[in-house]
């Protein structure tokens, strides 16, 4: 029956499907911890202290973004099947040993451990998605994936109301255990699929690995277009992260609002608005492409472009109105941003090099986050928090000018043969 279910025309889009689930797991069980400080207080008290809060969010931060290279490198060149499997398996097991963690260092050693796991899922989730899903599909594809992570995102914020009725301990070990099972159930359905095979007349040593590792990240960084699209992950994650970590701060300043009314009302109503952004521009990428080779870049700058207006409305408008229209035009336009990264990368990037590269984008965009998060930290104090996103506005801007410009796709998929003869070219 499984080998039947594999050899199906629609297999592409069950593992869509199966990912799908492990995408909402991923944001959900990372996001939970933020929703339940106060439920787990009375427990371990040294969580009172909003800068050892803080520690538990950075922690995971920082790991994250320097394992997701390494990640990247290593989805390129082993089996994705088993380490999206595995990833899964070992960051549910860290959130089930979170609910029987009883002081602040178990939890923070716990939620490093998850930083670390949870950044082998999406450069080998991307890149296993795109093998299976070619130009017609591709973005279309990853929105639905995308969908999840964005409803993982808003299904964290009701972790505090599972553990009112239940427990903080209940809550973790729940979700937990829901992604350890999973994630045996992956193990039958979840099929590897490589759009390249490496010589197997070659034999695999520690030495041959590293060499071809290096020479992987020498044709990236020797890529002009690569480096544009460093630049064009990192500057709109800015925002982005300052959306979505001090959104809620910003409610609550600006409307005057209690924090339990305006973190709901910040997260709730980006997250549904990227949900739908990122089937809006799936669909429109794909088609758009099919016409004209920048058509996924067009769409991906029209998305960018929506959140503009929305900058100006967080930094100069104070009705209740604005706002939220304001937050629902950033989360659209992000969503339509954020579905098109991994289909433009694959126009300048063969299949595999793909995982090594949208970990290395993942890297500086995490890292620009966590910069953000930090200064908007020390804006907030100072009062200048809203000036903070209006001068973001800018860096939109430049991202979208730079990437009109400069970013000139020659094939809708770039794949091996494409990528040897422009390295041809460029030598001659």
């Amino acid at each position: 029956m499984i080998a039947k279910l594999n050899e199906k025309k629609s297999y592409p889009w069950i593992v869509v499907g199966l990912l799908w689930f492990v995408a909402l797991l991923n944001y959900l069980d990372r996001q939970m911890l933020s929703t339940m400080k106060s439920a787990m207080m009375d427990d371990i008290p040294e969580l009172a202290k909003a800068e050892n809060f803080g520690l538990l969010m950075a922690i995971f931060l920082w790991i994250y973004a320097l394992m997701s290279p390494v990640s990247g490198i290593i989805a390129d060149r082993f089996n994705r099947k088993r380490i999206i499997i595995g990833s899964l398996f070992i960051w549910s097991g860290v959130t089930m040993a979170m609910g029987y963690a009883t002081t602040f260092n178990q939890i923070y050693i716990l939620r490093g451990i998850m930083g670390f796991s949870e950044a082998f899922y999406i450069p080998a989730a991307l890149s296993l998605i795109t093998d299976y899903h070619q130009e017609k599909t591709r973005s279309f594809a990853i929105a639905i994936h995308t969908t999840g992570i964005y409803l993982g995102q808003a299904l964290g914020g009701f972790g505090a109301t599972i553990s009112k009725y239940f427990s903080w301990h209940f809550s973790f070990h729940s979700v937990g255990l829901l992604g350890v099972v999973y994630s045996l159930v992956l193990i039958f359905f979840l099929r590897e699929k490589k759009a390249y095979f490496f010589d197997p007349s070659k034999k695999s040593s520690v030495s041959y690995e590293f060499r071809e590792m290096f020479k992987g990240l020498g044709i990236l960084f020797g890529n002009i277009s690569f480096w544009v699209l460093l630049f064009y992950f990192a500057a709109p994650s800015l925002p982005g992260w300052a959306a979505k970590n001090w959104l809620p701060s910003l409610f609550t300043e600006t409307l005057h609002l209690d924090m339990s009314l305006a973190g709901p009302m910040a997260t709730v109503t980006i997250s549904m608005s990227s949900f739908f952004g990122v089937l809006i521009g799936g669909a429109i990428s794909d088609r758009w492409v099919m016409q004209h080779l920048k058509g996924r870049i067009y769409t991906s700058a029209i998305g960018l472009f929506l959140t503009i207006p929305a900058l100006f409305l967080f930094g100069y408008c104070c009705s209740t109105g604005a706002i939220i229209f304001g937050a629902i035009l950033f989360g659209l336009g992000f969503g339509i941003y954020d579905t098109n990264n991994m289909p433009i990368l694959s126009q300048f990037v063969a299949p595999r090099y793909r995982a090594t590269g949208y970990g290395i984008m993942n890297f500086v965009g995490i890292s620009a986050g966590a910069v953000i998060t930090e200064f908007l930290g020390k804006a907030a104090d100072n009062g200048g928090m809203r000036h903070v996103f209006v001068l973001l506005l800018f860096v939109v801007v430049t991202t979208i000018v730079l990437q009109l410009v400069t970013l000139h796709p020659k094939t809708i998929d770039m794949t091996e043969e494409n990528d040897i003869a422009d390295n041809k070219q460029l030598k001659s």
